[in-house]
């Protein structure tokens, strides 16, 4: 069971997950519980770090940001023991959880389950924080934010678990963000496919490197609320759910922008000469599109960074000019990426023409497409956001 940072924000919220936990036990469970740190808690820490300097050391960073969740820890097992259920705190360098990788973004690579399983035998809930491990230095290292639904999936895979729960301030996954949509519904199943795109494309009730990592591992994921006594979201395998809509969901992004290089010398070796210095700054560039050259000597790119990205990738792009000897830089950065997702569209035709049509028929304007087996992604002007999700909701039967 995973609790996330709202679900333990202060003391009455981790009294109640403690309540949770009881509950589960009396079903009969073993519990393993992994904790985030209380909401704001993080930001706090950091907002102190970069008061002590701009170029806080990445080694003292992880070490910092990490005590967040130990708090939470040794408060949610005080709060089981008050309820006389035995509770243990393991950090992870006890157990020890290994990592591997660069500080701040740090992956985990093995668990030794003997001193949790120990635990468990003895009918101890083992209560254990989040978002870090510790390297092969023997330093502590975090896993990136949101990296406590890594943590949650790695145990459950390591230990053979039933299943993984994680608990969050919404009721489960939603076919899209209710506060852009109030006719949004919870999703009762979805695959681990269609939640990985969710994910990836701006739902975030789940890190998406955490949905991989359930659907490589074959964990079933339950998305709960720890404030309601409410049916979640089951995340399964695609052949446990049976399809009665072509479209499950529909995802959106506020943070992208959009380049476009015209007339581009249409050779071998421009578009690594475009995409190598923003791999070099660690620039993630996200939809591509190259126009079919007619005469095989000019075409256009476009392509979308995020939006705090934008300024950096116009200088970088500015700079490749007279190597690519393109005509001019077209930009945008109030530009939103719009995505409906559904396995049932593998089968099903005509998905891309009613939601292209659904669009022309509100006079909104496409400015790039790209597909996928299960997704279709259009970007158009961030002013309309609103209006096409209500709209591709509504026609795709999602209300």
């Amino acid at each position: 069971m995973k609790f996330g940072g709202t679900s333990v924000g202060n003391i009455d919220r981790i009294k109640n997950v403690a309540q949770i936990i009881k509950k589960s036990i009396k079903d009969g469970n073993k519990i393993i519980a992994v904790v985030s740190a209380m909401s704001g808690a993080t930001n706090d820490l950091l907002k102190k770090a970069n008061e002590i300097s701009n170029n806080f050391s990445d080694e003292e960073h992880d070490l910092l940001l990490s005590t967040g969740e130990q708090v939470t820890s040794a408060l949610l097992s005080g709060a089981l023991i008050d309820l006389k259920i035995k509770s243990k705190t393991l950090m992870s360098w006890q157990i020890p959880i290994i990592t591997q990788g660069g500080h701040k973004n740090s992956r985990i690579i093995s668990v030794n389950t003997e001193k949790i399983k120990k635990f468990l035998d003895q009918k101890y809930v083992v209560v254990i924080p989040g978002f870090q491990g510790i390297n092969e230095n023997m330093n502590i290292s975090t896993i990136g934010r949101g990296g406590s639904d890594a943590t949650a999936v790695a145990l459950a895979k390591c230990l053979n678990a039933q299943h993984c729960e994680i608990y969050t301030d919404v009721d489960g996954v939603f076919t899209t963000n209710p506060e852009m949509n109030i006719r949004a519904k919870k999703i009762d199943k979805i695959s681990y496919d269609e939640m990985l795109e969710m994910a990836s494309l701006g739902a975030k009730v789940m890190q998406s490197s955490s949905v991989q990592s359930a659907m490589l591992n074959e964990i079933e994921v339950y998305v709960k609320s720890s404030f309601k006594d409410v049916k979640g979201t089951k995340i399964l395998n695609q052949n446990k759910i049976s399809y009665e809509k072509v479209i499950t969901g529909i995802a959106y992004t506020l943070d992208d922008s959009k380049i476009t290089l015209q007339s581009v010398q249409d050779r071998p070796g421009v578009a690594s000469s475009i995409f190598k210095p923003l791999y070099e700054k660690n620039i993630i560039v996200d939809m591509i599109v190259q126009n079919i050259s007619a005469d095989n000597l000019k075409t256009d790119v476009t392509f979308t960074v995020k939006r705090s990205d934008f300024n950096k990738t116009i200088d970088i792009m500015n700079n490749l000019k007279s190597n690519l000897n393109f005509e001019k830089l077209i930009s945008n950065n109030k530009v939103s990426k719009l995505s409906v997702i559904g396995a049932g569209m593998i089968t099903f035709p005509g998905v891309a023409y009613k939601m292209f049509d659904a669009l022309s028929k509100k006079n909104i304007n496409i400015l790039a497409i790209t597909t996928s087996e299960i997704k279709i992604s259009v970007l158009i002007d961030e002013i309309n956001i609103q209006d096409a999700v209500s709209t591709l909701h509504h026609v795709f039967d999602l209300d």
